[in-house]
């Protein structure tokens, strides 16, 4: 999905720096840990569980919990056991869930693709004709689309509640339509507001595609809440081996950005507002989105003490300054700093300025 501050091409040339600056074994006798503070799209906790690291990564949003557990907690391909008789129910036995030539997986997500459409909340407010009744009609998804989205969500809730699926398949299911929101979505990039005019994408028929599984043999944790709060609970249990900060540069917040999709994953029917419709995010504030208190939170992170090796990722934008980050992190402990050109998020980007200096620091605890 498209996300602010993405780091899935970065994820490798982290890697590579802390294997080159030896803060990470190449071949471990047993699993390395990784924390990510700031999971977001959990590109990062993929990336290192791929690599053989037990991961623990957190967020404030739910939606990005919803990947968490999907990408990084789930450990197993899923065979929706559960659903079999259903499925079956309405398709031929030639075309059943468990035929040969296709996954279960991939049945179930033919299944949900193929359910009349059921007009719902994202419908009623984020599509014209759901909207119609506003001034400026909301333009998030086509009619046809917010249905769908509605139909498979509410499907998905419904199984739940059944128990004909487990929770890993739960998170599956709702990670996979979270994924494909942001192909059909009539947005620049994020969802603080819709375009007026249709994209081309956004008219095109919503259709789900499966998500990569991430199967291994280690278990990992994910949490939805603030970071400092679950790192200070696994304190006692555990030296993490590298610490993942990657936080907010600006003052822009994500829980207003992400709204429709933070709406989408907890399906709540939430009171909304305003032109673009959003929910409340006020107990969704990052503090390293204020210029105030962004220092103040990494100070409290850096004086944890449950981490061999601390790494922030930052940029030469940020509401904080090189100066004062390296001010706070040098007395922790022998610091490396790397700087290298990463381009910019697609909506902030401008003609001739496409790049952005990325910003590395790897603490080695004292």
């Amino acid at each position: 999905m498209r996300f602010i501050g993405n780091k899935e091409s970065l994820s490798a040339k982290i890697y590579a720096l802390l294997l080159k600056h030896h803060s990470i074994e190449s071949h471990p006798k047993f699993p390395q840990s990784f924390f990510d503070m700031f999971a977001g799209s959990a590109s990062m906790g993929k990336f290192f569980k791929a690599k053989g690291f037990q991961v623990y990564s957190c967020d404030l949003l739910y939606f990005s919990f919803c990947l968490q557990k999907a990408y990084i907690q789930n450990n197993q391909i899923p065979t929706f056991q559960g659903l079999q008789s259903i499925i079956q129910s309405s398709q031929n036995l030639a075309d059943s869930l468990f035929a040969n030539d296709i996954s279960p997986y991939q049945k179930v997500l033919s299944f949900l693709d193929s359910i009349p459409a059921q007009k719902g909340f994202i419908y009623h407010h984020y599509a014209p004709s759901g909207s119609k009744h506003l001034a400026q009609p909301r333009m998030y998804f086509s009619d046809e689309n917010a249905a769908k989205i509605d139909t498979i969500r509410m499907q998905i809730e419904t199984w739940k509640q059944k128990q004909s699926i487990n929770e890993n398949e739960y998170f599956i299911l709702l990670t996979t339509l979270i994924e494909s929101l942001s192909f059909y979505a009539n947005v620049a990039g994020v969802y603080a507001a819709f375009c007026k005019k249709w994209d081309k994408r956004a008219l095109k028929p919503l259709t789900l595609k499966e998500i990569e599984i991430f199967p291994s043999d280690i278990k990992h944790f994910c949490a939805c809440g603030d970071s400092i709060e679950v790192l200070q609970k696994i304190e006692s249990k555990q030296v993490l081996d590298i610490l993942y900060l990657d936080p907010p540069y600006n003052h822009r917040q994500y829980a207003p950005n992400y709204h429709l999709i933070e709406t989408i994953a907890k399906y709540d029917n939430p009171k909304i507002k305003g032109v673009a419709g959003l929910r409340d995010w006020q107990h969704q504030k990052s503090a390293f989105c204020n210029a105030k208190t962004a220092l103040i939170e990494l100070e409290k992170i850096t004086k944890l003490n449950n981490y061999k090796h601390l790494v922030l990722s930052y940029n030469s934008e940020g509401i904080m300054q090189k100066a004062q980050i390296d001010e706070l992190l040098n007395p922790l402990g022998k610091v490396i700093f790397e700087s290298f050109a990463y381009p910019r998020f697609k909506s902030n980007a401008k003609d001739g300025d496409k790049y952005i200096k990325e910003y590395v620091w790897i603490v080695q605890k004292a």
